[in-house]
């Protein structure tokens, strides 16, 4: 039998379905299969799928004949490919068009958009979904979704976050210190500033937890389009929040804060939320998608766009270190219980040889 040669193709997407692809490709690597990614360059430069033992193709984010062109040359030569997301799916899917090379598709996130242009992406999902041998979902609800787009085959994959590098052995209060929160509980966010992420909502429970003594400190993490009207909504109603954009040491400001604060209009498997749980510090999400099957009774979920419902659960935590306590031997103890990285890989593996394997034989 011929080694496996797969294709993995990224189209930008969320740091989740990157670090997916990262883990993946290293996996898969190690048990003796070939894997090419194609990503945009900076992925590369971000994750390094070259160190992770892949082949990396550059191709550039956008769906024009010169990037579709590249992605049919590479898939080619390979057993299977499988697409992470939907846009990245759509253009495989062209690449592909008379090729007889099986396409599986990951959804790792619902897609955002209403009126002409919901239309247009639900006409996109249909078209993605009814090519792929398998579609593979990260929630229950994307598999219905996918399902009722009219999938062949669609699958339940709950995908494992990689594990985090070990934190360092410095005390905590040393990132509290840098974010200015040394003496004042710290709230953390972490996510692009886009208008889905529910910032918004955010600055308004800010603007009614500030009557606390001490007042909490709301530090956001990451970096988009919506930063500069954010930042003049903070300075205009003198708020307790900082916008400090990207950072590499996301993990150490997780472990620093008393709280994180999740407050997207959907999730599939929250990367945060994972990561917060891991690390044992209490989560306040809303309560949509793939959060309360992710979570169970390990955080404090609340409708999304509800700031009072928010506020008020930041202030009962605040006030209640038995219950901070609580949920954070709960967050431990629920984590526990996710799929691991080698999980995730023995699935994948799984589907690849179904599909492929009568005609590696040789």
């Amino acid at each position: 039998m011929t080694p496996l040669r797969t294709v993995q193709v990224l189209g930008g997407g969320s740091a989740g379905s990157s670090a997916h692809v990262r883990s993946l490709a290293a996996g898969l690597v190690a048990r003796g299969v070939r894997v090419t990614v194609c990503a945009p360059a900076d992925l590369e430069r971000s994750y390094d799928f070259g160190g992770a033992g892949a082949h990396h193709v550059p191709v550039p984010r956008r769906g024009d004949p010169a990037a579709v062109a590249a992605l049919r040359a590479v898939c080619a030569g390979a057993d299977v490919v499988h697409a992470h997301g939907l846009h990245a799916a759509a253009r495989t899917a062209l690449a592909l068009g008379g090729q007889r090379v099986p396409l599986v598709v990951t959804w790792h996130t619902r897609s955002q958009g209403e009126g002409a242009r919901g239309s247009l992406m639900r006409l996109l999902e249909r078209r993605v979904v009814r090519t792929a041998a398998v579609v593979l979902g990260t929630s229950s609800e994307l598999v219905d979704q996918a399902r009722e787009r009219g999938a062949r085959d669609a699958r339940l994959a709950p995908l494992a976050v990689p594990a985090a590098r070990p934190l360092p052995d410095g005390p905590r209060n040393k990132a509290r210190a840098e974010l200015g929160a040394a003496d004042r509980p710290l709230l953390m966010a972490v996510g692009a500033l886009v208008p889905h992420q529910g910032y918004d909502t955010l600055l308004d429970a800010a603007a009614a937890w500030r009557g606390l003594d001490p007042v909490p400190l709301l530090v956001v993490a990451g970096e988009g389009r919506e930063r500069a009207r954010l930042q003049r909504r903070i300075d205009s109603g003198d708020l307790p929040v900082h916008l400090v954009g990207r950072r590499d040491d996301v993990g150490e400001l997780l472990d620093a804060a008393d709280l994180v604060l999740l407050s997207s209009r959907w999730e599939a498997r929250s990367v945060l939320a994972q990561e917060t749980l891991r690390l044992g510090v209490p989560l306040v999400a809303t309560a949509v998608g793939g959060n309360p099957d992710l979570v169970g009774d390990a955080a404090e979920l609340v409708p999304y766009g509800d700031s009072v419902a928010l506020s008020a659960a930041v202030v009962r935590l605040l006030g209640d270190a038995d219950r901070r306590k609580e949920l954070a031997a709960a967050g431990r103890a629920q984590a526990a219980t996710w799929p691991t990285e080698e999980d995730s890989i023995a699935q994948m593996l799984s589907v690849y040889d179904e599909l492929t394997q009568p005609r590696r034989v040789r």
